[in-house]
């Protein structure tokens, strides 16, 4: 797995605080599989991260609108590298974890590969149709949680 995450990383991205960039990591996959593995497997037994991936260089990027709201800037963290690959592992484990053991129901689309928004109004209206074809009686209850201000 780490040779295949260090294999598939961008080379066009930034490197991290660390200095190191990308395209040596993927260009030394098969030096630093190894010595990777060790270090993910510790920091996984000891729950410890090492210092310098947990540092990070927060800078606001700008979306839209007037550039001098705070608010029309989104924070973007730089981080290191090899640090971005061990979050890569420890989501794939969390989501294989609750995939397998079931923890999350079906019926979940929110922060599901391959589910989102439309998917679950694809299958809300699949189940509506289906009960208003077999006669039954169908209420349904729209809630916007949405603030205004005015």
């Amino acid at each position: 797995m780490v040779s295949d995450l260090l294999y598939h990383l961008d080379t066009h991205k930034s490197m991290g605080l660390d200095g190191i960039h990308p395209r040596v990591l993927r260009e030394l996959v098969e030096v630093l599989t190894k010595p990777f593995s060790i270090i993910y497997q510790q920091s996984w037994l000891t729950r410890e991260v090492p210092v310098d991936w947990r540092l990070a260089n927060v800078m606001p990027i700008y979306k839209k609108g007037w550039k001098e709201d705070p608010g029309n800037y989104r924070p973007v963290s730089l981080t290191s590298v090899p640090g971005n690959v061990m979050e890569q592992i420890i989501v794939s484990a969390i989501t294989w974890h609750i995939q397998n053991n079931q923890v999350i129901r079906p019926s979940q689309h929110g922060f599901m590969k391959g589910r989102c928004c439309l998917t679950n109004l694809i299958s809300f209206h699949d189940k509506m149709t289906c009960l208003v074809e077999e006669g039954k009686a169908v209420d349904v209850v729209c809630l916007d949680f949405t603030t205004y201000y005015f």
